[in-house]
């Protein structure tokens, strides 16, 4: 592709993603499937810099005076580069500059006096909840590349993984799992293709392990989605015992099949009707705002409101009521989001907590202890887990085990 096409197939994405309707590597996907004749390297120059100009969303608005623009956000983008031979108007690229583009742009360029949010590219009102500038810093990093080992110690993938050419070390906390601060593409690997890795954040591999699933529990992932979490317990079980996986939407619990036969777990079986009261383990990873996964899609933090965090909330009080119906006398009610927001974490179990007094949480730091072979413990309250980037280099998750009383 010629450089103004490239910035061209830029602006075409982000004014999609600038709609802030779907996930932009959703968009990206689409946008580079239906069009096959783009070549690798033209992809990545593409990705790289429709992400890098996500990343600095809300400095590229402000110094363009609050404009938001994929064309506009673009050219400052590029603002160093030769601007006439990339926006020349030929064929498969932008059209050209105009007189008011170029007075904003070269004001733009030289703009200084940014807001405390911008500088954290973070909305004001989510920048107000979190209240914690450090971790949002934290949540704005680039996320390494975790995976975890399936069905194999992860020093045999470690050493497989190095002899096709990636290294990655140990995660400091998770013992089934390995990193990568590499940009790593795993579609050629053998090693992923062949099931003994999947690619799950170091803190999602620990809640996996912290379930304490048991081959004889009677256990249901009820918000599995894909189903990361039911197969990463299922190979922690070595495909001994039963999980039970369950989602609203059967698009994205058919996933499931495909990538179990992948990784060779034959231990789970999907459900549409939950009807029975006596689970074991009734696993929710709730629908959340994802805020803990900000890191990977900083997009996300655009597309949420506070009346959409409303719902979710509410949505996630539902849930949790119908699994405190639904756990076993003696049981766990576990509840998960990838979120870092009060809202959805602490004090939605304090709110549970009001309500259900046959439910107490476990003391998570002896669970903790008794699960892995660690020392430190990085949180500073055994009621409950949250894990974040700052705190544990992790993506941010919140974890609580609630015991019902028999």
């Amino acid at each position: 592709m010629k450089d103004a096409s490239r910035i061209q197939a830029i602006i075409e994405t982000l004014d999609l993603i600038l709609d802030d309707k779907f996930p932009a590597d959703n968009i990206l996907d689409k946008y580079f499937k239906e069009r096959r004749y783009i070549g690798s390297k033209d992809r990545r120059f593409i990705a790289d810099n429709v992400w890098k100009i996500i990343r600095h969303r809300l400095h590229l608005s402000e110094a363009l005076g609050g404009i938001v623009s994929a064309r506009l956000f673009t050219a400052l983008n590029f603002i160093d580069e030769d601007l006439d031979l990339l926006f020349n108007g030929e064929e498969y690229a932008p059209l050209p500059l105009n007189k008011d583009e170029r007075t904003l742009l070269d004001k733009a360029q030289y703009f200084e006096d940014f807001s405390e949010c911008a500088c954290f590219e973070c909305p004001r009102w989510l920048f107000d909840k979190i209240n914690n500038p450090q971790l949002i810093d934290a949540l704005n990093a680039i996320a390494p590349v975790d995976v975890r080992a399936n069905l194999v110690n992860r020093e045999h993938a470690k050493e497989r993984l190095k002899k096709e050419g990636l290294f990655f070390s140990f995660t400091p906390l998770s013992p089934i799992g390995l990193r990568s601060h590499d940009r790593v593409n795993l579609n050629n690997c053998m090693t992923y293709q062949d099931g003994e890795i999947e690619v799950m954040d170091e803190a999602s591999q620990l809640i996996s392990l912290l379930c304490r699933v048991k081959p004889f529990h009677k256990t249901i992932d009820y918000c599995a989605g894909a189903g990361g979490k039911s197969l990463a317990i299922g190979a922690i079980l070595q495909n001994e015992g039963l999980i039970w996986a369950h989602d609203i939407s059967q698009e994205r619990l058919s996933r499931i099949k495909k990538r179990a036969e992948r990784l060779d777990i034959l231990n789970i079986k999907t459900i549409q009707n939950v009807q029975d009261n006596d689970y074991s383990r009734f696993i929710i990873d709730a629908p959340c705002s994802g805020s803990g996964t900000w890191r990977r899609t900083p997009d996300a933090k655009y597309r949420l409101s506070p009346h959409r965090l409303s719902e979710l909330c509410q949505t996630q009080a539902e849930i949790l009521d119908f699994g405190a119906a639904h756990t076993a006398p003696n049981g766990r009610l576990i509840y998960i989001t990838c979120s870092v927001l009060a809202d959805e974490n602490e004090k939605q179990i304090d709110n549970f907590l009001k309500k259900h007094s046959d439910f107490q949480p476990v003391n998570h730091r002896d669970l903790w202890m008794d699960t892995l072979d660690l020392s430190v413990f990085p949180f500073d309250c055994d009621k409950w887990l949250k894990f974040s980037p700052l705190r544990t280099q992790t993506d941010g998750f919140f974890f609580c085990a609630l015991q019902k009383n028999s």
